[in-house]
């Protein structure tokens, strides 16, 4: 009777009916006297709570129990367990009765699976913790395990299945049960790789997208990183799929254990199969750490490199011309248009020139007028330079009748560039206007751009560019 009454406050702890469970392991002892095994299940159904007031009442129960059976295997093995998990901070005088709990337990019973339980405790994950991220981890190991160990995926369902028949109110057999039973099905052949090489293909993705930023960086800038973080994220979805199985399995595993506990009725378990003691899940394996440092530098590494990349912009000297394609030069003083947004912080060199026949009256309209500056642009987009009509911010609406407005090719030295052309209001002179803009410069150029078409007109930008702007490696 008293092993019933065991076995259903197990259930319903496993089932997270803990109150009950304490209630009823309280009340058989109060009507049966002291037991053993039901002091040790009443210490267990405050331990489940994974809280401190929690855990002094187990101590005090377990406390309770070894007045009454001082060499009990099961409370002197519990109560070590809980002595050498416990915070030394927080409750020293607990944590340092482990020590001799444990040296008693050994003189008690050598060889009893109590003593591994209890020395593992201190480095290893609990296999009836409420916590999520916990119970996924003793779920994989132990589906990983058994995996390993048998012939083929559905010869371990079924061996798991009956060691969780067998123990019905075992709540990590429950789980692996259905765990095992989840990925033996057909098509879940990717699942249980994933299950035993979670870490290798965790690690192997990273690095591709590693690769796939180092090549953005060197070789392929106009990529944007969206591109490396789309594989991750579609490389992550095998693992995503892997993590919500093993959820429905522990939720399946709950269902199951709630439905063993019939109102007021005992659980019998059969062991014809031999349940076996699962061992203890290792809070960090060193194959997981190497792993976890290796993935940890190849953050640091790329993540480096991209941070330094996205500061990076090219370096340019401005080449002023006196005279250009036989025109005469003259600089305007004052601002001009698209820089003025700039911070003095962010901007070098700038030249603003316009280039006239020689000798020509001062109102003769100019046959190029070439704006250029330099600096730290490293956050340009092409989007700056805006729609056509109000290139980084001057209003080419202003400037005449525009009869075409495109993205041009690529400008000087691979810069954006924005083009159009337009009847100039004042002269009546048909003219081009293109502005090229990268993270270290930014310019513009207009001229008489009669009978020239679009290929043309980008021409002569690229080259009055590539004539004003020399790159450079400082």
């Amino acid at each position: 009777m008293r092993d019933d009454v065991r076995g259903r406050v197990d259930t319903l702890v496993a089932a997270g009916r803990v109150t009950e469970a304490r209630s009823v392991a309280r009340d058989a002892l109060d009507a049966d006297g002291p037991d053993a095994g039901l002091f040790l299940a009443l210490a267990r159904a405050h331990m489940s709570e994974d809280d401190d007031d929690h855990d002094d009442e187990a101590e005090q129960v377990f406390r309770e129990g070894l007045d009454s059976f001082p060499d009990d295997v099961g409370l002197l093995g519990g109560y070590a367990e809980l002595c050498v998990r416990t915070d030394a901070l927080d409750r020293p005088g607990r944590h340092a009765r482990g020590p001799a709990l444990l040296a008693r337990l050994r003189e008690v019973a050598p060889y009893a699976p109590e003593v591994r339980r209890a020395e593992a405790a201190g480095s290893s994950v609990s296999a009836h913790t409420r916590s999520g991220a916990s119970a996924r981890r003793v779920q994989s190991f132990d589906a990983a395990r058994a995996f390993a160990g048998a012939a083929t995926p559905q010869a371990a369902a079924a061996q798991c299945a009956r060691w969780a028949d067998s123990a019905p109110s075992d709540p990590r057999l429950a789980v692996l049960a259905e765990t095992t039973g989840a990925l033996a099905a057909p098509g879940r052949t990717w699942s249980r790789l994933l299950l035993r090489r979670g870490l290798e293909y965790r690690f192997a993705v990273s690095a591709a997208v590693a690769v796939l930023v180092a090549l953005r960086i060197t070789v392929a800038p106009a990529v944007p990183y969206g591109v490396p973080i789309a594989v991750g994220l579609l490389a992550g979805l095998p693992l995503l799929r892997l993590r919500s199985r093993l959820r429905a399995a522990r939720e399946r595993a709950d269902a199951r254990l709630a439905t063993a506990v019939p109102d007021g009725e005992a659980l019998a378990g059969s062991d014809a199969f031999g349940p076996p003691e699962l061992p203890p899940v290792p809070r960090a394996t060193p194959r997981e750490y190497v792993f976890a440092g290796a993935g940890l530098a190849l953050l640091v590494m790329v993540g480096g490199a991209a941070y330094a990349s996205s500061l990076a912009y090219p370096r340019y000297d401005i080449v002023t011309h006196e005279s250009y394609l036989g025109l005469e030069g003259h600089v305007l003083r004052e601002e001009y248009g698209p820089f003025t947004a700039i911070p003095d912080d962010k901007r070098g060199q700038s030249t603003v020139q316009v280039y006239v026949p020689e000798g020509a009256a001062p109102d003769t309209p100019a046959e190029y007028l070439v704006a250029v500056t330099t600096g730290d642009f490293h956050e340009m987009r092409e989007s700056y330079l805006g729609d056509g009509t109000d290139l980084m911010g001057v209003d080419t609406q202003g400037a005449g009748s525009i009869h075409d407005i495109w993205r041009a090719e690529a400008g000087p030295h691979g810069s954006w560039m924005r083009c159009l052309r337009y009847t100039e209001t004042a002269s009546g002179t048909l003219r081009g206007m293109c502005l090229w803009a990268d993270k270290g410069s930014l310019g513009m150029v207009l001229f008489t751009a009669e009978d020239k078409n679009r290929a043309a007109i980008e021409e002569t930008a690229r080259a009055v560019g590539a004539d004003f702007l020399q790159p450079t490696e400082d």
